[in-house]
């Protein structure tokens, strides 16, 4: 039986698979949602990225708005999504508890008594970059924490040399070969479910405190 449900989306990897895969699913996607405080200036993901990702995803994209108190902000941004959408389920492509701390989406739509699917919860790592690759995903390196990643890994693509490269990385350091301690973060410029590719046309490498990132100055979509 399909469902209707709304993809949380960060313009990275892990929203992208999760979508892949829920659609494959009996999942209905029937818009993106991005959390984004007032005035959002995201390194990782560029909110005209993410416009962009909706445009040729053909879905409707809201950013609904957070601040603090964050607990009750995301509840009554949830809430303000389904009484807008009359969608009762939310997709999240978080994989494991950050920190140790329990799933933020899963403890914020309990209350209000909203549905969370989580795809790629507690799946192997390596497993899911391969999937990524198999389902012919176009991903790369948008920022990196430089405790972990040099500059270099700005824009790089996501492959298998790259993967290789990561897992000597864990070895050495105890990377989370996805990234979710934070040690990078993704763009996805193609994928499965996109009807063009996006192209990024011009950028320059920035770094700010620990941080090394992508400023995007021009795109382009593509044709496939």
């Amino acid at each position: 039986m399909t469902q209707n449900a709304a993809m949380l989306w960060t313009g990275g990897k892990d929203s992208a698979l999760a979508l892949h895969e829920a659609s494959q699913n009996g999942y209905r996607i029937r818009c993106l949602v991005t959390f984004a405080p007032p005035e959002p200036d995201f390194l990782a993901h560029p909110l005209v990225f993410i416009k962009m990702q909706a445009q040729v995803l053909a879905l409707p994209h809201y950013v609904l708005s957070i601040h603090d108190p964050f607990e009750k902000s995301y509840e009554t941004a949830l809430c303000e999504l389904r009484n807008k959408t009359g969608i009762n389920t939310v997709i999240t492509g978080d994989i494991a508890e950050v920190a140790g701390n329990p799933n933020w989406i899963c403890e914020r739509s309990r209350p209000i008594g909203m549905t969370v699917h989580t795809p790629l919860w507690g799946r192997d790592r390596l497993t899911l970059l391969r999937q990524l690759l198999d389902s012919e995903f176009q991903v790369l390196f948008s920022c990196v924490n430089t405790r972990w990643l040099g500059e270099n890994w700005i824009g790089r693509e996501l492959n298998d040399t790259a993967i290789a490269d990561l897992r000597q990385i864990r070895e050495r350091t105890g990377l989370d070969l996805c990234g979710e301690e934070g040690e990078y973060h993704t763009l996805v410029t193609d994928g499965p479910h996109f009807m063009r590719r996006i192209a990024i046309c011009s950028a320059s490498k920035r770094a700010t405190d620990s941080l090394a990132y992508l400023d995007i100055h021009r795109l382009e979509l593509i044709e496939k």
